[in-house]
């Protein structure tokens, strides 16, 4: 193959997952007696929404060139909340929006210290993971949340036409935001910022306000995704979100978005969680042990950046 055509190959990274996620399809079909039960899809569907729904968050701060490393214990953070209200009583609807709220009060914060602060954004989400988990921990007093109420368990449970809603919820979202990005002024800033800049200052972007809105973004999604989560499980337990952060991340650079900023879609992340999430369910159905997992997702996460780190070579030569 010239450099040239592979090039053209590294730019079409959406295809490219789309492809990997049919080959793992037909594999774990040929290998595994249950990939292709309707409950083992439906339960693959209902793991995968959360994931996806962070990861466009998480897109739009990678786009910038930033990273948060605490959108897991964003999302632990809200279920603790989301947890405690259900049990208080609260309204499903009170509960939604203070799941919500949380999630995006931490965005505010980690942005507000990168944007305005500028510190580095790998060391504001380091610090912040850190005070979630301790928070958590406090919060719950080292015990678990169980026998949440059932007028909730909708959202992470109900299907409709046969899909579970929470994934007609991420599609809706998905669908929205790749609008915003393509299609909205403050959508294309956000890959002015990621590609150079100094180059979006000059031409009038706020740099400040369009990195404060992805990490406020991504919070309130997060948080959104933890309600999601307690009304899946119906439990919240101290470690809540552990590990998280490791998929969505894997999800967004899988799916195309450059981790040196400027490039990605929602779509991709979209893929990228799928492929993600069907690699660990084979990998179960297969019974390989669970720390594979990691080892798997961290090797695709490394070859990722460097087709980046590949292409953006290319580009420059």
């Amino acid at each position: 193959m010239t450099n040239t055509g592979f090039r053209k190959v590294l730019r079409r990274r959406e295809f490219t997952v789309l492809g990997l996620i049919v080959v793992l399809v037909i594999l774990f079909s040929l290998t595994t007696e249950r990939f292709m039960s309707v409950s083992n899809l439906s339960n693959l569907l209902l793991q995968l929404a959360g994931t996806a729904i962070s990861a466009i968050g998480m897109t739009m701060v990678i786009i910038t060139g930033g990273i948060d490393v605490s959108v897991g214990s964003t999302l632990g953070m809200a279920s603790v909340v989301a947890g405690k209200l259900l049990m208080g009583g609260y309204s499903p609807f009170f509960v939604l929006l203070s799941a919500l709220g949380t999630g995006l009060a931490i965005g505010l914060f980690n942005g507000t210290l990168v944007a305005f602060g500028n510190v580095p954004p790998i060391i504001v989400t380091l610090g912040m993971m850190s005070i979630l988990r301790s928070l958590m921990y406090q919060l719950l007093g080292g015990r678990w949340i169980s026998g949440i109420p059932p007028a909730i368990r909708v959202i992470g449970l109900g299907k409709w036409l046969g899909v579970p809603i929470s994934m007609w919820i991420t599609v809706v979202l998905i669908a929205f935001f790749t609008y915003f990005l393509s299609s909205r002024p403050l959508g294309r800033a956000i890959y002015a910022v990621g590609n150079n800049p100094e180059a979006a200052r000059i031409s009038g972007i706020d740099l400040r306000r369009t990195t404060l809105f992805v990490y406020a973004v991504l919070g309130a999604l997060a948080g959104f995704a933890g309600l999601v989560y307690v009304a899946r499980t119906g439990i919240v337990q101290t470690n809540t979100g552990s590990g998280f952060e490791l998929e969505v991340i894997a999800a967004v650079v899988l799916g195309g978005t450059s981790i040196l900023g400027g490039r990605g879609t929602v779509i991709g992340s979209l893929l990228g969680a799928f492929l993600v999430g069907i690699i660990k369910n084979g990998m179960v159905l297969l019974n390989v042990p669970a720390l594979s997992e990691g080892l798997v997702v961290g090797v695709l996460i490394i070859l990722s950046v460097m087709i980046d780190v590949i292409r953006a070579r290319g580009e420059r030569s």
